[in-house]
């Protein structure tokens, strides 16, 4: 069995290097020449809250060749229509890709490689790129765990394998109802990395501020109101009924949501969102496929989202360079 991680920046580098270390075989493929480079002379080395140098298989989109039977993808998703167009070729005829990016990507990926060739992986942890070849774990050990699904109602073939090689790295859960955790996933990037990108902070920083805290509840909020209306079950994260602890529909249970934001996120405290990378490094941000989702599914649903459509217009203010990330921009919500 031959398998890829397409898109191997910091999260695809950690997950390639503890499955390579754990004894699995897989390729990293990153069109970013330097890190390519390094990642063949030096090794895939990972820093952070673990520390290990791992020899690894790596290389650029044009050195691949032949057929890959598992392909995880980790791209952004601004380009997936392109991606997905690239690396259908280098798919075999039974094989699955398994995307590990934000939002809901499904969909479109059913539709260029077939819904049962898909498959959709929320990850529960984040990384940061910190040099070519050196990528920052910034969650706990603890906390590396993967809810693995599809939106297909037929099974994959392939589920197992992929399953057993996340395993390498930690737990995966196999969800039956995968499109509530692609919005438990979603609620948490759209509320933190959202708020880490317009305020140019932490994860455990946009909770501690209580001016940043009362955005990020009511983001959140957004989110579960949109999926009650929509009839979806939002999925426990690591066992935690995010709902039950987060949503409220009256004073008390409004002060313990708020009270209990900084605790629900102190194992992701020192995560940096990917957006908020982007931006730092001059390039467009998935901020569409995120909070905008949210924003998307509102109208679909009568439900409105102003503090998630308030974060895309910050930032896509930011990425004109009309505004930069600062905690100067909560003057922007009303709240």
């Amino acid at each position: 069995m031959r398998t890829a991680i397409y898109g191997a920046g910091s999260l695809g580098t950690i997950l390639g290097a503890y499955i390579t270390k754990k004894g699995g075989s897989i390729e990293l493929i990153n069109r970013n020449k330097a890190h390519v480079e390094a990642l063949q002379k030096n090794g895939a080395t990972v820093t952070g809250t673990v520390n290990f140098t791992q020899k690894v298989t790596a290389y650029t989109p044009d050195e691949m060749n032949g057929v890959y039977d598992i392909i995880f993808l980790m791209t952004k998703q601004q380009h997936n229509r392109e991606v997905i167009t690239y690396i259908k070729e280098f798919l075999a005829e039974d094989g699955v890709i398994v995307t590990l990016q934000n939002g809901i990507p499904e969909l479109l990926i059913g539709e260029i490689v077939g819904e049962q060739r898909v498959l959709g992986c929320t990850v529960a942890w984040g990384a940061t790129m910190k040099e070519a070849g050196v990528c920052e774990l910034t969650s706990s050990p603890d906390s590396l765990t993967f809810s693995l699904g599809s939106l297909s109602q037929q099974p994959n073939h392939h589920i197992d394998n992929v399953k057993g090689l996340l395993e390498l790295m930690g737990p995966v859960e196999i969800d039956n109802n995968f499109i509530g955790s692609r919005w438990s996933k979603l609620l948490i990037n759209s509320a933190f990395s959202g708020m880490s990108a317009v305020l140019g902070c932490t994860f455990g920083e946009a909770a501690k501020n209580k001016a940043s805290r009362r955005i990020v509840q009511a983001l959140i909020k957004e989110c579960i109101d949109v999926c009650a209306a929509g009839n979806i079950k939002i999925e426990p994260v690591q066992g935690k009924d995010i709902v039950k602890l987060l949503d409220y529909n009256n004073h008390i249970k409004k002060s313990f949501s708020f009270f209990i934001i900084p605790i629900a996120i102190r194992k992701h405290a020192r995560l940096k969102a990917s957006m908020l990378q982007d931006i730092e490094k001059n390039k467009k941000t998935e901020v569409d496929a995120i909070n905008g989702v949210v924003g998307t599914f509102g109208r679909k649903t009568g439900v409105p989202t102003p503090m998630n459509d308030m974060v895309v217009n910050i930032i896509h203010r930011i990425e004109d360079g009309e505004l930069k990330p600062s905690f100067d921009n909560l003057k922007f919500f009303t709240h």
